[in-house]
């Protein structure tokens, strides 16, 4: 009877783990790079500022059309919905791509024809991206297990594009979004996300205060405005020092302050200031920002002026991510870079992203794409006059985007299984092997019950038995692979186990730094 104990074993675990084929692995997807620079090129070349981008809507929607892929215009004024695939679950995948109002001075022969605008934030390489993406994923449609929809955004630099589209409905029915932004602090090749608070709520302030100007040699014949917009800006930084919990974590920044046209001798009238708030809580995000505003008031009344306070009309809140999203994005980096440059990032950034509206209404993933290259000139940071992105990251993003798409719809379909005795997710198809296992396990046991007692081993005889021929032992279907990935928590509901990367040694701390 130990002949049959092992046979028992042996299948049940070729039929009970063995992966169906939705589970497999699909092949990678294929990027056009020539698409992917054209692109690129041609969007930084002509950049267009926030809710602007006119020229950019009808480029991707001529490509889209391109490629024969349906979607849906206007979305937000500029903004472009396209979808690949049917059913559920829909993915999303998001591009911002406006511009900011910037003069460039990198001197690439595609540098910007529009005085005064710049692509200084990555955003004409977040739209490529995404095309290049659609492409392939267009190529690999009857693969698809769901829906791909693809989000085209405006104003991401200013004014809450993702908030306008997600109120014309981009994102009903979603399942999953996933995102990403270039990031010149870390080198090309490497990927990064952090699950959780990622990014930092944020908002932007304009202050005004007017006084009564007069001649700098008699300053007591005025009410100064500079001097109290000045005392103003050192009384802000209590609010963090002492007022904010240091665990929240909150940033108060004066960026501008200006006191207008004039001569050396003459006090102005009138002060303007511009600045930032920012924090990962949004209980100390609402507290700075009505103590931004007691403060410039009640110290301009101190030294009679007075202070009109105005913000911006969308804030942006916290980017926190999903846990099992940014563990899919993270499976999917390591696809596409090697594990070892898939980086899970420990601490957040007060960068702020409007990102942060998609991962309030679905689960969400965002990760940070390195470009830095010294000898590509990638290595000025966002938001300057001189930012130039690494070209040889783009189809690593590209490819990245596609493959977020890939691994959480085929994910998706393997949570759609039915669970067996452990709990564990099977497909149908795996659920009726499974199904099958047992009744000839079952009949196993029937036929052991009918054999005179003497006949049956027991599971310790048993084990003895094959230590004694040197035997190995019989997998156990609580030690295998899934089974260990269930116990340390990881993400099993969302699909196949990388049990090879399980094994591999943790590479976690290669260094990811973002200013």
């Amino acid at each position: 009877m130990t002949h049959i104990a092992i046979t028992r074993w042996a299948l049940l675990a070729a039929l009970c783990f063995a992966l169906p084929a939705s589970c497999r692995a699909a092949e990678a997807p294929v990027i056009d790079a020539e698409l992917l620079i054209g692109v690129r090129r041609q969007l930084h070349a002509n950049p267009e500022l926030s809710f602007q981008e006119n020229a950019t809507s009808v480029l991707v929607r001529a490509k889209l059309d391109e490629l024969g892929i349906r979607y849906r215009h206007p979305v937000a004024g500029t903004g472009v919905v396209g979808e690949i695939g049917r059913g559920q679950p829909v993915v999303a995948l998001r591009a911002d791509m406006d511009a900011l109002p910037i003069q460039e001075e990198s001197g690439v022969p595609f540098a910007s024809q529009a005085d005064g605008k710049m692509h200084a934030c990555g955003h004409d390489g977040h739209t490529a991206m995404l095309l290049a993406a659609a492409k392939a994923l267009k190529g690999m449609e009857p693969q698809l297990q769901g829906t791909v929809r693809l989000l085209f955004q405006p104003a991401e630099e200013a004014g809450g594009g993702a908030a306008r589209m997600i109120g014309e409905g981009a994102l009903e029915g979603v399942a999953a979004a996933f995102g990403l932004h270039v990031d010149p602090a870390s080198p090309t090749g490497v990927i990064s996300a952090k699950p959780g608070a990622t990014f930092a709520a944020s908002d932007r302030f304009t202050v005004t205060i007017e006084g009564a100007g007069g001649h700098a040699g008699m300053p007591h014949r005025t009410r100064d405005a500079v001097v109290a917009a000045a005392m103003a800006v050192v009384a802000l930084q209590p609010l963090i020092s002492r007022e904010t919990d240091p665990v929240e974590g909150g940033v108060v920044t004066v960026s501008r302050f200006n006191t207008g046209p004039g001569a050396f001798n003459i006090i102005p009238d009138s002060v303007e200031l511009k600045g930032t708030i920012r924090s990962f809580s949004k209980a100390a995000f609402g507290a700075l920002r009505a103590r931004v505003t007691d403060v410039f008031t009640s110290t301009a009344a101190m030294y009679g002026c007075t202070a009109s306070v105005a913000w911006s009309e969308v804030p942006y809140p916290p980017l926190v991510t999903d846990r099992r999203a940014t563990a899919v994005a993270l499976g999917a980096a390591a696809k596409v870079v090697g594990h070892a440059s898939a980086v899970e990032l420990d601490r957040p950034f007060m960068y702020a992203e409007d990102f942060a509206f998609i991962a309030e209404a679905v689960p969400a993933a965002f990760v940070m794409l390195g470009i830095r290259n010294g000898t590509a000139g990638s290595v000025h940071g966002l938001h300057t006059s001189r930012f130039l992105l690494d070209e040889a990251a783009l189809p690593l993003g590209a490819a990245l985007h596609a493959q977020f798409a890939l691994d959480f719809l085929e994910a998706a379909a393997a949570k759609q299984a039915a669970p067996d005795e452990g709990g564990t997710c099977r497909t149908a198809g795996a659920a009726a092997r499974h199904t099958q296992a047992q009744q000839m396990a079952d009949q196993e046991k029937q036929q052991e019950a009918n054999q005179p007692a003497g006949l049956i081993e027991s599971a310790a005889d048993a084990q003895k038995h094959r230590k004694e021929r040197g035997e190995e032992e019989p997998r156990s279907p609580q030690k295998s692979g899934l089974g260990r990935h269930v116990d340390i928590g990881g993400v099993a509901d969302f699909g196949p186990v990388d049990t090879e990367r399980m094994n591999q040694p943790d590479n976690r701390d290669i260094p990811a730094r973002v200013p």
